[in-house]
């Protein structure tokens, strides 16, 4: 099997090129691409790894007919088209902790530099000024430190502000209060923060909802002499009030390391007073780069070579561990939805998949995802299991997730239905011997039968002489028979029959076979 072939488009440390090689990709190092450059060679590519300076715009997802995973050495991924890589089937990975100690750091490093106004008075200092009564501080000691986002590093910064001896109040709408009460912190409202902190500081991915958090009508909810940080995101903070409110005095000081624009050749802060700024160096340490370049990696070579998903944001995780315990399954619920696609030429209203047995216990995000990649491809060749989700809400498909406690008649048993204008259809699988797919009840008849490549499933009335003329047809036309398997509801009333056959079969033997009397309907199927 060829090697899959990865491209670093951005500035990585070398020990990622060496562990793409040594989990058996291919890889190149391209640092430095143009966006023409980049659209002309991702085609070739099942990966791409890059940092902030590459733009992974729909234009370059519409050239990347192999990629299947793009990776960003770190946490923020405002330079990829997210929605757009989704509809095209990539997975979208980041590396939330890799740099998250380092991000807090110089959240606080920021802190105390505009506490004490460290910037201006080394440079007053080195002057030969000596100005000890114009730099007047502040202790951080004591003071509220209101956060905005308590995450992965929010959290960080929570810690050691509580070790600095501050008060922790927080603003985070998924922090519960357990984790408020283990981190130490008092939970509060936006507003809440905005009137009692000295100290505030943002920690939020940058999102419709959290766009713009400290608009102009927010920053003047705070109090008089309030200290502004943001290590996070450019576009959190409206940058014209700040410079605003630090020219009025109402803000005492703030430190920016990120920018609405960046690079921030020429921003409306600077020259405000009290002003301390960085060029987005939150994650610019040693650590930092060497983790995050080897998180990203490690998370997509194990994508790409065994089906692993890690820190994916816009697609369920699967771990490691669970990627073999999870690939059977996979490949029968893939499978189930299939054949009921193939089945389906009316369109659909809703998919149910449902689990019972062992593995009701395991990850089923991602065996939903592929039950419905199933059922809509034989319709639409571009769906994979990334995409799946959204292209079924797009065409108002309902999609019913349901895990079963009681006992199967199975080890574990998956059952799809699908439900149209017309019918509900359903077929149930599980797995013999741990590994092997196999249909054991469609439209609540009993049958056992394995999937193949050629098959024939029927619907017919249940009376005599039926098999005899199938066989008949089939002999003549020089189909030889595999396997042959049946199942009825009662006596005389409706009967399946699932048939492998060695040969594909011809639209006219088709014809044949629906002519056939006691025939309800007839398809041909392939797996």
């Amino acid at each position: 099997m060829a090697k899959p072939k990865v491209l670093i488009s951005d500035e990585l440390s070398p020990r990622a090129v060496e562990i793409f090689s040594e989990r058996g990709c291919d890889v190149d190092f391209k640092p430095g691409l143009k966006p023409a450059e980049l659209r002309a060679i991702i085609a070739n590519y099942e990966g791409l790894a890059i940092r902030s300076a590459t733009k992974v715009t729909a234009e370059v997802l519409a050239e990347a007919k192999k990629l299947r995973v793009v990776g960003r050495a770190g946490i923020g991924v405002d330079n990829v088209d997210i929605k757009a890589a989704t509809a095209h089937g990539v997975v979208v990975m980041n590396t939330p902790f890799g740099n998250a100690i380092t991000t807090a750091e110089h959240a606080i490093a920021l802190m105390f530099a505009v506490a004490r106004q460290v910037p201006d008075a080394n440079t007053s200092t080195q002057a030969g000024k000596w100005e000890k009564n114009r730099f007047m501080g502040v202790e951080l000691s004591f003071k509220t430190l209101g956060l905005i986002g308590c995450g992965n590093i929010g959290s960080i910064v929570a810690e050691r502000a509580l070790g600095l001896k501050m008060r922790v109040l927080a603003y985070d709408p998924f922090l519960s209060d357990e984790r408020a009460a283990q981190l130490g912190v008092e939970k509060g409202t936006l507003d809440q923060v905005l009137a009692r902190a000295d100290f505030i500081t943002v920690h939020t991915p940058l999102t419709e909802q959290t766009k713009n958090i400290l608009s102009r009508a927010n920053l003047m909810k705070t109090r008089k002499g309030v200290r502004i940080i943001n290590c996070a995101r450019g576009g959190l903070v409206d940058e014209l009030a700040v410079r605003d409110l630090l020219v009025s005095g109402h803000i005492a000081g703030a430190g920016f390391d990120v920018f609405t624009v960046e690079p921030a050749k020429d921003s409306v802060l600077f020259g405000a007073p009290n002003l301390v700024c960085t060029p987005h160096l939150g994650a610019s340490t040693l650590e930092a780069q060497e983790n995050v370049a080897l998180q990203v990696a490690e998370q997509m070579a194990d994508y790409l070579l065994t089906g692993a998903v890690t820190n994916s944001l816009n697609m369920p995780n699967v771990s490691a561990e669970d990627a073999p315990r999870l690939a059977p399954y996979l490949d029968l619920a893939q499978k189930l939805g299939s054949f009921a696609g193939q089945l389906t030429d009316t369109d659909i209203k809703a998919v149910s998949i449902e689990f019972e047995g062992d593995v009701a216990a395991l990850n089923v995000k991602p065996l939903t995802q592929v039950a419905l990649m199933g059922v809509l491809r034989p319709q639409l060749d571009s769906v994979n299991m990334v995409n799946a989700p959204v292209v079924a809400r797009e065409r108002g498909i309902e999609v019913a997730e349901v895990k079963h406690e009681r006992t199967s008649d199975y080890h574990s048993m998956i059952r799809l239905s699908v439900t149209t204008e017309k019918y509900i259809r359903s077929v149930t699988g599980t797995l013999f011997g741990g590994k092997h797919p196999r249909i054991v009840e469609i439209k609540g008849i009993e049958i056992d039968a394995a999937f193949a490549p050629h098959m024939l499933y029927i619907t017919n009335d249940d009376k005599p002489g039926f098999i005899g003329r199938l066989g008949t047809i089939l002999g003549e036309n020089k189909v030889n028979i595999a396997t042959f398997h049946l199942g009825r509801d009662k006596p005389g009333g409706s009967a399946i029959a699932l048939v492998q056959v060695d040969q594909p079969i011809s639209s006219a033997l088709m014809g044949e076979i629906g002519a056939v009397e006691g025939v309800v309907q007839a398809k041909v199927l392939g797996f």
